[in-house]
């Protein structure tokens, strides 16, 4: 089975890519299981201080994978995300994400999880769902903890595609610079992140994340029933079907 992740290492920073350009990086059983696995080798490594999440090419993530939910469901797939989304937030390192274009629907969810989410200032983001007759339940845990409320309102219920210099004004993203200064600026951030010493960076994540983590485990169970029954009903299966359609 070909690997829709790759993990490497170098010096301090773990580097974990979402390699999956035939759906775009979508949230599949596969891609989903195998980003946890790297999180958490990230997190069993003591030479490792951060955590740096992107993908190999312009597309970050384009959210759920609509054919899996269409043939199986979301039930599972979604306590999965909900699981991802709290890994992120609980590892006791801190996860950079940085984005060059496109961020979709549940993809927002990773980055809005992340300590730091860096994005070039021309890069897409959209809460798609409400297109498909879907809501952004599980990803609304982490969306909305990071988005200013107004901003949420507008990008949830509008669908609306912003760019990545509206995210960092929205609340989303930590910082928006052009493409062509992404990688230095994941560099600085990442080698700033790596000079803590372990046990602050565990102490400061867990003081920071508090609420956060709270929120996931008030409502991460309700979030993902209410998927799993959206992404089940008539409206919603009609939706995608029709877009799959016109995909292929």
């Amino acid at each position: 089975m070909t690997e829709l992740v790759q993990y490497a290492v170098s010096g301090p920073r773990a580097t974990i890519t979402l390699d999956s350009p035939h759906n775009r990086n979508a949230l599949s059983r596969q891609l989903v299981t195998e980003l946890v696995a790297h999180l958490e080798r990230a997190a069993g490594d003591p030479e490792v201080r951060v955590a740096l999440v992107r993908s190999s090419g312009r597309v970050f993530c384009s959210g759920a994978d609509l054919a899996e939910a269409t043939a199986d469901g979301m039930e599972e797939g979604a306590r999965r995300i909900v699981e991802l989304q709290r890994l992120v937030v609980t590892m006791d390192k801190p996860v950079v994400t940085a984005n060059l274009g496109a961020v979709r629907a549940g993809g927002i969810g990773i980055v809005a999880a992340a300590d730091v989410a860096i994005s070039a200032d021309d890069a897409t983001f959209a809460l798609t769902e409400v297109k498909l007759g879907l809501a952004a339940a599980i990803i609304s845990l982490t969306v909305h903890h990071r988005m200013h409320p107004r901003a949420a309102a507008l990008t949830t219920l509008g669908g609306e595609v912003f760019t990545g210099a509206q995210a960092a004004a929205y609340g989303l993203v930590t910082t928006a610079v052009p493409a062509a200064d992404l990688d230095a600026e994941v560099d600085r951030v990442c080698e700033s992140l790596a000079t803590g010493a372990p046990q602050g960076l565990r102490e400061s994540k867990r003081i920071l994340n508090a609420d956060l983590v709270a929120r996931i485990d008030a409502r991460g169970d309700e979030m993902a029933a209410l998927s799993a029954r959206l992404f089940a009903s008539t409206q919603a299966r009609e939706a995608m079907t029709a877009f799959l359609s016109r995909k292929g």
